[in-house]
């Protein structure tokens, strides 16, 4: 009998896409919904960036390119990364994707093998454990606390290093906790690193939207230029989640992987996004700063807003647009929470257990939102905590 290959039934989806699906249906139904599930930035591209992609269209670049992307993209971000970053990258060492997730699924599938492990960061991303088992490694997590102020625990890390381990994953800004990695425990990191000869990929694609100051990339550290693969994109840090745009920079000897690979499934990345980009990157017009000017008034008005509510409690996030609210206080379980959100106040979130088992006691919301939405968000959860029947306090 014919079946689904068996590496299917190991990967996971994405619970903020469930929590989303399950909010469309109820606002299908005439509910009032407030999306605070997804990741997604409420702006858009600057108007420079839409015109040059239809000038780029109406130059006939809409056909194939080169499968690492277009030199004349491939040389900003070099100068981009160089300007935001002070990290020095050759374009020959960028390669293109169609979106964050494809760049960082090819470069897990140049370098890993059946069973390796690739230590990851938990609570995280969910496609770093999925990714993993789909390619049959091994996810082995390691815990960002509270007590730890959400940083890496180095000793943990150390301790579950073994002769199998090959690679290293990074988040930093993270999701979902919004931790910003200190100096001394990157450094620490990439130390080890070198230790113990493993890959380092780094995921920065939160860097730009810092609150706390200078972003230092994981490949500022001494030793970390072979081994690190950066991932990153134009999603966040330039509103520009539907244009399926992302690079990895990757040392010169994992370049060709990367373009077999691109090869054999998407060939290359639509060309007029490509030129649009370029706009991106250059950002004549100060989009990037006004958003994360703009995210940032959004973290302070929200986050005591939500220190407002019984039960909650939550730190301001350093990085990206992520409020990560300790519910503990309330007797619930995160999983009540967001059923009492969604079902009694029409606010979309996300569960913590979404984003590995140490975020249990935590709910996730996207500060990404216009203000008004989040102070009628932050109203509507004030208000379905002291509902009585509907309360969010364990009944």
């Amino acid at each position: 009998m014919r079946s689904i290959a068996s590496r299917m039934s190991v990967m996971s989806g994405e619970g903020a896409l469930a929590v989303f699906a399950r909010a469309r249906e109820m606002e299908k139904e005439g509910r009032s919904i407030i999306h605070l599930e997804l990741g997604e930035p409420d702006f858009h591209p600057g108007a420079s960036v839409v015109e040059s992609a239809a000038r780029a269209l109406s130059d006939g670049k809409d056909r194939y390119c080169g499968v690492a992307g277009v030199p004349a993209l491939r040389e900003e971000l070099a100068a981009y990364l160089h300007r935001t970053r002070n990290i020095e990258v050759s374009p020959a060492n960028i390669v293109m994707a169609p979106g964050c997730k494809a760049a960082l699924f090819f470069a897990m599938m140049a370098l890993l093998e059946p069973g390796d492990e690739v230590l990851f960061p938990e609570p995280g991303f969910p496609g770093y454990p999925s990714i993993t088992l789909g390619l049959g490694a091994v996810p082995v997590p390691f815990e960002l606390s509270p007590e730890n102020h959400f940083q890496p625990d180095l000793r943990e890390i150390e301790r579950k290093i073994t002769r199998r381990t090959r690679m290293l994953i990074t988040n930093s800004p993270g999701n979902p906790t919004g931790t910003v990695y200190t100096d001394a425990v990157q450094k620490a990191l990439a130390e080890l690193a070198v230790r113990h000869d493993l890959w380092v990929l780094s995921d920065e694609i939160y860097a730009r939207i810092n609150y706390g100051g200078d972003f230092i990339s994981m490949l500022r550290y001494p030793g970390m230029k072979e081994r690190t693969l950066i991932i990153d994109g134009f999603s966040k840090s330039f509103a520009m989640t539907g244009w399926r745009l992302g690079y990895t920079v990757a040392p010169p000897e994992v370049v060709p992987a990367l373009a077999m690979l691109a090869i054999n499934s998407y060939t290359c990345v639509a060309e007029f996004t490509q030129y649009a980009a370029i706009d991106a990157l250059r950002d004549k017009e100060g989009n990037t700063p006004r958003m994360v000017a703009e995210f940032a008034r959004r973290r302070e008005q929200f986050v005591n807003d939500l220190n407002r509510v019984p039960g909650f409690h939550c730190e301001p996030p350093q990085g990206a647009f992520y409020a990560w609210v300790d519910i503990r206080g309330t007797g619930s379980s995160a999983e009540e929470v967001c059923r009492v959100l969604l079902d009694d106040a029409g606010v979309a979130a996300i569960p913590g257990v979404a984003f590995g088992p140490s975020g249990k006691h935590f709910v996730r919301f996207s500060f990404a939102s216009s203000v008004a939405n989040l102070r009628e968000a932050a109203n509507r959860i004030l208000k379905a905590s002291t509902a009585g029947q509907g309360s969010l306090a364990e009944k």
